[in-house]
């Protein structure tokens, strides 16, 4: 295997890595001085820090490839998720645990983290897919038009706009169907988590330079 290809598969895995984990965890909500934020906030904004070290360095064609195969790793799990769910539970679990009083309890308490109806993950995936194929797009649309240069502009852009329309999507999907909260702390939320990844994408701009330098340095 070539260097080119072990620095591919190291970003690749970490991608996948992060969305699979986005699915499972970031259903919860959590607080930070009174905002309300989701949980999917310490691993997806990672995505597309590493959507932009491969676009620069790989191109689009294997940008475009690794969201996909992220796309397809996500439903993959969700599978399995779900037919963890389904499964039965055995009075050996209720033995080795504590603070339930049943099995039935211990899948309730399961089923409360992993359980979503079908059409929810499937409406937050293709959100997921348009978000990162945008970014993608015009990532690759500002190096071009920029002859290449100007990474910090290519970085922020492509990731904040297409931040927004996977924000604005999955939160409405989740937050309204899934867990059927009110507009008012849908919108609330909306605003806070996008504020917040705003300010990751401006954070991580070193991280990207620091990444394209590196990888560019392994490879050649």
């Amino acid at each position: 295997m070539s260097s080119n290809e072990k620095a591919y598969n190291f970003f690749l895995v970490i991608f996948i890595t992060m969305i699979v984990l986005t699915n499972i965890i970031g259903v919860k909500l959590f607080d930070i001085k009174s905002i309300t934020l989701t949980t999917g906030l310490i691993t997806y904004p990672l995505t597309f820090l590493i959507t932009d070290i491969v676009c620069e360095v790989f191109g689009k064609s294997k940008a475009s490839l690794m969201v996909l195969m992220g796309f397809f790793a996500s439903i993959l799990s969700l599978i399995f998720i779900n037919l963890a769910v389904m499964l039965p539970g055995s009075e050996v679990w209720i033995n080795s645990s504590l603070g339930y009083n049943s099995v039935q309890d211990m899948q309730n308490a399961y089923e409360s983290v992993f359980t979503l109806p079908g059409f929810l993950i499937s409406a937050s995936m293709l959100a997921y897919l348009v978000a990162q194929l945008i970014d993608v797009r015009i990532f690759h649309y500002l190096k071009k038009i920029t002859n290449e240069k100007k990474l910090w502009l290519r970085n922020n852009v492509s990731t904040i706009f297409s931040q927004l329309i996977d924000t604005i999507i999955v939160n409405s999907i989740f937050l309204y169907f899934g867990l059927n909260l009110s507009w008012d702390i849908i919108f609330n939320i909306i605003i806070a988590s996008y504020f917040f990844k705003i300010l990751i994408a401006i954070v991580d701009t070193p991280l990207v330079y620091i990444g394209v330098h590196f990888t560019k340095k392994y490879i050649n």
